[in-house]
């Protein structure tokens, strides 16, 4: 999967669109970045926005937005309700897709280097992406607010992570971090009792209640030895809750922040309530996610919901999204559009499949057949072989289901598992293909008219015909790996469904050699002879492991085709 990265900056005005128009159009000129909601408070005098796309690309918006609102905005005119101590107050990033927090923590330091330097901004780190210890916690940051600025500033204990360390009364300082994807998320109640609803978020919560003697809503507080209240801790960690009544639906929810879905994914949420609730008389009668939520938490959601009825897991992120939704009730009170609340989704402007994954297989036939050299062979190949890997899956999930085979169920869900991440990757391979090829002909067109220009054309059109070797030597790996799928559901899948085991070894022995063919054509422009012997050498011997595989399989859909 390309690595999504969100940001959610975090502007002091919140009350002249005009100037947070400029601010945001300052994001959207950025390719590859795609707005996805700008939300201003009359009263905090603060405006949250967020957009998400390519790391670098992120980065270079955020660096516009930063430079921009230090023109735009004048803290020494600035009040508000909320904590503030800078015009881009706040601007963390978050890993969606494709990146890890500590990738996440690299590009924030990168931001917070390019604020300082191209946008004179004061920068301070925070969360996960802090320096020092202290610095970790916003509150402690951003203590005393602009006000104290100024003086903070003159202490070397607070001198700032980046850019100047002197006092900027126009734009004051921006506190930069890498945190984890919040997720704002309500579960519904069947009842009208806010305080009943309260509870049973305290029961949840990670901050859970205070302690009290006997009685647990009017005893005695419970005290430690300074005299502090005793806090009893819910089940959940990384979560916060507070119960409430919607006057607009009638009803009370628990309302959570999901602050880290590692401790807490969003099913172990949904299912923690409605344990707490059914304790207390009350039933959970559905749920609704505010804002946008990652993709992973509903796949997630929706194997921990086919574990539990013993079915096999191994289906496609459409199917896994549909038993998420209906196992947690996300469109109870109103649509839940995959394409509008998946941040991935929203982001690639549709399901998440490249431009040739994305067509119907009788205009992708059209587009192969046009003019055009791209796609060619070796998206065919990777087509071809996604289909081989779907139908061994298929077996697979068909086996998990069968009449008498309960107790195996695990067994073909794991099969289906590995199946789907083939045909997963081979079809993201069907695009990368032919962007392969498309980063070789704009190489083509580069300018050659001096001897630096030459060098650097050369040297672009070697990386592009080394990246035009590696994603057809990729896709005869992923095919071989289904290749095993198809042979273990030859062997112990359904005996009806033999053949098409078969069918799928078939298709992934051609997506070997078809993307074997690719591999030998391109690298005859590669002038890394070495590199491309081991490729030849290694292709070779896939090559012939696919051969061998093949007739495997083949072999035993004929002894059990005969014995049916």
């Amino acid at each position: 999967m390309k690595p999504i990265l969100e940001c959610v900056p975090n502007f002091s005005e919140g009350r002249d669109m005009e100037v947070i128009r400029r601010i945001t159009d300052e994001i959207e000129s950025v390719e590859g970045v795609k707005l996805l909601d700008v939300d201003p408070g009359t009263a905090t005098h603060r405006t949250v926005v967020t957009f998400a796309g390519a790391p670098e690309a992120v980065i270079e918006a955020a660096v516009r937005a930063g430079r921009r609102a230090a023109e735009l905005i004048d803290m020494r005119r600035h009040s508000g309700e909320h904590p503030r101590f800078g015009a881009m107050d706040v601007c963390p990033l978050v890993p969606i897709a494709g990146i890890s927090m500590e990738q996440t923590v690299t590009y924030a330091h990168q931001l917070g280097r390019r604020l300082g330097e191209e946008a004179g901004l004061t920068v301070y780190c925070y969360e996960h992406a802090a320096t020092r210890a202290e610095r970790r916690n916003l509150a402690a940051v951003r203590a005393g607010e602009y006000e104290a600025l100024a003086e903070r500033l003159q202490d070397p204990q607070w001198a700032p992570d980046f850019g100047p360390a002197e006092f900027q009364p126009g734009s004051g300082a921006t506190a930069v971090s890498a945190r984890d994807f919040l997720i704002a998320y309500n579960v519904n109640l069947n009842t009208t009792s806010s305080r009943r609803a309260n509870a049973i978020a305290f029961d949840v919560r990670e901050k859970g209640r205070i302690l009290r003697q006997g009685d647990p809503l009017n005893g005695p507080v419970v005290r430690d030895e300074n005299g502090a209240p005793v806090w009893q801790p819910g089940s959940l960690k990384s979560v916060k809750g507070i119960g409430w009544y919607i006057e607009e639906y009638g009803i009370c929810q628990v309302s959570m922040n999901l602050t880290d879905l590692e401790q807490t994914p969003l099913h172990v949420a949904f299912d923690e309530v409605c344990a707490k609730a059914q304790a207390r008389g009350v039933r959970v009668t559905g749920s609704e996610m505010v804002g946008l939520v990652p993709l992973q938490a509903l796949l997630d959601a929706g194997r921990f919901f086919l574990r539990k009825q013993q079915r096999s897991t191994g289906v496609g992120d459409a199917e896994l999204i549909k038993i998420a939704v209906k196992s947690m009730g996300l469109d109870e009170l109103g649509p839940f559009d995959p394409q509008q609340k998946v941040i991935e989704y929203v982001v690639a402007g549709g399901s998440g499949s490249g431009r040739l994954a994305g067509l119907s297989l009788a205009h992708l036939v059209d587009e192969t057949a046009s003019e055009s050299p791209a796609p060619g062979g070796g998206s065919v190949a990777a087509a071809v072989g996604a289909l081989g890997a779907a139908l061994g899956t298929m077996v697979a999930n068909l086996s998990a289901h069968k009449r008498g085979w309960d107790e195996r169920w695990e067994e073909f869900s794991v099969w289906a598992e590995r199946g789907k991440t083939c045909h997963a990757e081979l079809l993201r391979l069907v695009d990368e293909d032919t962007a392969a090829f498309a980063a070789i002909t704009a190489c083509w067109r580069m300018p050659s008219t001096s001897v630096a220009e030459q060098a650097a054309k050369d040297s672009a059109t070697q990386a592009a015909t080394l990246r035009a070797i590696e994603v057809p030597f990729r896709v005869m790996q992923v095919a071989l790996a289904s290749m095993e799928v198809a042979a273990a559901m030859a062997a112990e899948g359904l005996s009806a469904s033999a053949s098409d085991a078969g069918v799928g070894a078939l298709c992934a022995r051609l997506a070997v050699r078809g993307a074997f063919l690719n591999v030998q054509i391109n690298g005859s422009d590669l002038d890394d002879r070495a590199r491309l012997q081991r490729f030849l050498q290694e292709g070779a011997a896939l090559e012939a492991q696919a051969e061998e595989l093949e007739g495997q399989v083949l072999a035993q859909v004929a002894g059990r085709m005969a014995a049916s």
